[in-house]
């Protein structure tokens, strides 16, 4: 079966990166949109933030940015510590659970990703598109696997990850034509430099239907297979396995990884069917 070789990265989306504050209110801005600004303020770098640091990264004065984060907190989407600082609510964490592109497939995949991690001993990761960009919804390390960047809930570029590049690879021709058209060489390396390379890759992953991806970060060199999860109609997520590139042996984890996506993929359909 053909082999999908690349090399990529390992750099994190804007997202995933420290913020010096999200895009201010606009004129008419409603209420939930005000909202929305309050809490997408916070981030990796940002979860605990005093009143001034909200006001400053929502663009929003002193006093909108308390008004609203004093509601927030009344309805439990925030939390205020004894210093004052606001933190993220576990009213959000209820509410989130309850999705179906993050949870709700997490709960079906978790059983074949804990075998596909007990057999590797590496990352496993399980990760859906958000638009342009892969969310990470689930991961398991071991304690002496070698370091990852991405936490749940962070954000990467669909070109720089093997998850990215299978979501992309399966996303509406119209995201692909998006993508391609934006690309920067800059966000891979040697196997893909221009936006015709990388629309060759995707094809290759679409046959192949996997794609193994190769890290060339000097401090942590990695590499990672990764396949696509299915419901009845669609791609709906990629499941992948990330290990360090001198021990990775594609013909241990590629089928490994294929397999479990199958698995979690079958589990999905008799899921919804049932439903």
């Amino acid at each position: 079966m053909e082999r999908v070789m690349m090399t990529v990265s390992n750099r994190s989306s804007k997202s995933e990166q420290p913020s010096s504050g999200v895009e201010g209110p606009t004129a008419g801005e409603g209420l939930i949109e005000k909202a929305f600004a309050v809490l997408g303020s916070f981030d990796a770098e940002n979860r605990a933030q005093p009143l001034a640091e909200l006001a400053r990264r929502t663009g929003m004065p002193r006093s909108t940015a308390l008004r609203l984060a004093r509601q927030l907190a009344a309805v439990g989407a925030l939390e205020r510590q004894e210093d004052g600082r606001f933190v993220v609510g576990l009213r959000l964490l209820e509410i989130a659970s309850l999705a179906p592109r993050g949870h709700g497939l997490r709960a079906v995949a978790m059983p074949f990703m804990e075998d596909l991690f007990h057999v590797t001993g590496q990352h496993v990761l399980l990760a859906v598109r958000d638009d342009d960009e892969a969310m990470l919804v689930e991961r398991l390390s071991a304690h002496d696997a070698a370091p990852v960047r991405y936490r749940v809930g962070g954000r990467m570029p669909l070109t720089a990850t093997g998850v990215g590049l299978v979501l992309l690879a399966n996303a509406p021709v119209d995201v692909q034509e998006r993508i391609l058209r934006d690309f920067s060489p800059g966000e891979t390396d040697d196997a893909i430099h221009t936006a015709e390379d990388l629309r060759r890759s995707l094809a290759e992953i679409r046959r192949g239907g996997y794609a193994v991806a190769r890290s060339v970060d000097p401090t942590f060199p990695r590499t990672t297979a990764a396949a696509p999860v299915r419901d009845r109609e669609d791609v709906v997520a990629a499941l992948s396995v990330v290990a360090p590139s001198p021990a990775f042996d594609p013909a241990a984890y590629v089928p490994a990884v294929r397999a479990t996506a199958r698995a979690i993929s079958r589990q999905l359909q008799q899921t919804e069917a049932a439903r």
